[in-house]
Order: structure tokens, then sequence, then C-alpha cells
């Protein structure tokens, strides 16, 4: 199970270095992130496939959990350089702070009361922050789509 869930996040972890590359050319992102999550499922799928026959459920959803989430580290490490590169060519601290400064004062005081410094949106640390929370978000989901996929193929195609 371990072994076919490696290979498939192999290939989805290429599918997924691929979908955030062409993310960064304009009005592509959003058919990426969707093809993204189709890729999970897709690679959990895979993972299926590749376990030996008489396959169970159980044993697809592990193997396309396992899939899912080494498709989703990849993927989550390069769309953090991704986005610190995005946040460079776009202007970098200084245009963040420009864009800051547009903000209602309401907004701008909401986050001054949760406690929250609006500079660091504005570094590169942050926006790396920010991508790395995100990442945690998409372990998760990841692991959940590989895993549904997994069972899927597993559930239609036991032999």
């Amino acid at each position: 199970m371990t072994k076919a869930g490696l290979k498939a996040g192999a290939v989805g972890a290429v599918v997924m270095v691929v979908l955030n590359l062409m993310g960064l050319i304009p009005c592509v992102g959003c058919i990426t992130c969707i093809l993204g999550l189709l890729a999970y499922v897709g690679a959990g799928a895979l993972a299926a496939y590749w376990l030996p026959p008489t396959r169970t459920a159980g044993e697809g959803a592990g193997a396309g959990a396992i899939a899912g989430v080494v498709a989703g580290i990849v993927g989550g490490i390069v769309n953090m350089i991704v986005a610190a590169v995005r946040f460079a060519i776009s202007g970098g601290p200084e245009a963040a702070m420009r864009q800051m400064g547009q903000l209602p004062p309401e907004v701008m005081n909401q986050i001054y009361e949760a406690g929250v410094d609006p500079a660091m949106f504005a570094s590169i640390g942050g926006v790396i922050g920010v991508s790395a929370a995100c990442c945690v978000i998409g372990f998760i989901l990841a692991a959940v789509l590989g895993a549904i996929g997994g069972v899927i193929f597993a559930a239609v195609k036991p032999e």
C-alpha cells in the first residue's frame, strides 16, 4: 500500500508542480486551482490502481491518502516559492503597504484590534508564513481527496 501510494504521489507531485507553475500565467490560476484538486483525487485513484488485485476500499483509501499527502507536500512547497516570487514581482513590501493604505479605516481598526501588525503581510516572511499555514490545510485536503479517489477506484474495480 505504501509503495503504490508513494509512486502515485510522485506522479501527482509532478502534476502539481506543473499546475503551480502554470498558475503564474494571468487568469490561469483559477483553472489550475480546480485542476489541482482533481489531481489529488487522480493521484489517489492511481495509487489504488497500482495496488495488487483484490483491492479493498480501506487499502485504496490508505494508498490514496499517502499519494495525496506526497503530492500536497511537493505542491505546497512549490506554491510557497511561487507565492514569494509573485510577491516580489508585484512590487514587494512597498506595493503591499500601498494596497493596505487603500483599505477602509474600519478594516484597519479590526486588524489592529485583533493584535495583528499589518506590516507582517508586507514582507516576504509574512507571505511565506501565510503560505505555510495554507499548506497545512492543503495537506489535509490532499489526503482526504486522495483517499476519496482511492476508495472510489478500489470500489469500482476491486480486481
